[in-house]
């Protein structure tokens, strides 16, 4: 019988594994608990939401690549106060745990209003602010690509509510330790790493871009490597919790990132190609945590 310790602390939380379905690929959980019993699940963070309802891009928006996919959904969502009326209601149905709430704006403005919306709800363990959106008051560039303004959405959410506090990063920066040390010293309880790739293709019968915003986000097995190695850099530069993400798709990934440093892992793309991706990658846990002499996740943190 493998008696292993899978469980994990996230800024105060004890997670029964460290397996997180991550943002935009488990919506707001429900529709999966026709599948499955989500309550397998360390936590979820639900579907990018912001103050107001979000139609997203135009069409197409999803297109294939090698070990991987590209998506310019564009934060599709139907506004926070209805995420909290109809959404939530449906979730605590079927899941008693903490969720996590990804919250996406366009000012300062929105990130603290959305902010105060989910923390007032019990479900909400933790927010995930995701700095990888368009800073539409600061010429557009993503509020994570400044260390400097990713501080201040952190200090202005943390004001805002008494939950804890994880900054979601892009990847598409030049030094991504100088920012997650800004966000930390801005009072961020956690950072939450890698968002996705910026990548595109190109239709070789039509030669115009796949997607209608000709750029996407990639993600998928094709950046595991790159999200490791900012896990580790990350995590040794921070004393809060890193949660890893980035083309993890099996038990030995989840290992991997933890030793890479990270507190938690969350599985994203994984689940559009198999809905019982963090399932299964759950129940396997424990018998790769025993192929590999591990007993307890906790004492195998930041090892590498």
């Amino acid at each position: 019988m493998v008696n292993s310790d899978t469980k994990v602390d996230l800024c105060g939380i004890t997670l029964d594994n460290p397996v997180i379905a991550a943002s935009g690929t488990f919506g707001y959980g429900h529709e999966f608990a026709e599948l499955f019993d989500i309550n397998v699940l360390g936590a979820f963070s639900c579907k990018g939401t912001t103050l107001n309802a979000r139609f997203g891009n135009p069409t197409p928006r999803i297109a294939e690549c090698a070990a991987g996919m590209l998506n310019s959904v564009g934060l599709q969502n139907p506004g926070v106060n209805k995420v909290v009326s109809e959404e939530l209601p449906k979730l605590k149905k079927v899941y008693r745990k903490k969720i996590m709430a990804n919250v996406s704006g366009f000012s300062v403005d929105e990130y603290v209003k959305v902010s105060r919306v989910f923390d007032k709800e019990d479900i909400v363990g933790w927010l995930e602010i995701n700095v990888s959106c368009p800073n539409v008051h600061g010429g557009g560039l993503s509020f994570g690509t400044d260390p400097t303004v990713a501080a201040k959405v952190t200090a202005a959410v943390k004001k805002a509510t008494v939950k804890p506090v994880i900054i979601k990063f892009s990847p598409n920066v030049t030094d991504i330790v100088r920012i997650a040390k800004a966000v930390e010293d801005a009072g961020a309880d956690g950072i939450s790493l890698i968002n996705t790739l910026v990548g595109m293709r190109i239709d070789l019968k039509t030669r115009k871009p796949v997607l209608k915003n000709v750029t996407g986000g990639l993600s998928g097995p094709a950046i595991f490597p790159v999200a490791l190695n900012m896990v580790y850099k990350t995590s040794k530069a921070v004393g809060i919790p890193v949660v890893a993400m980035g083309g993890v798709s099996c038990a030995e990934d989840v290992i991997e990132m933890i030793l890479a440093g990270a507190t938690a892992v969350e599985v994203g793309a994984a689940n559009l190609i198999d809905p019982f991706a963090c399932k299964n990658i759950i129940e396997n846990l424990p018998s790769v945590m025993e192929k590999y002499g591990v007993k307890s996740l906790k004492e195998i943190r930041g090892l590498s």
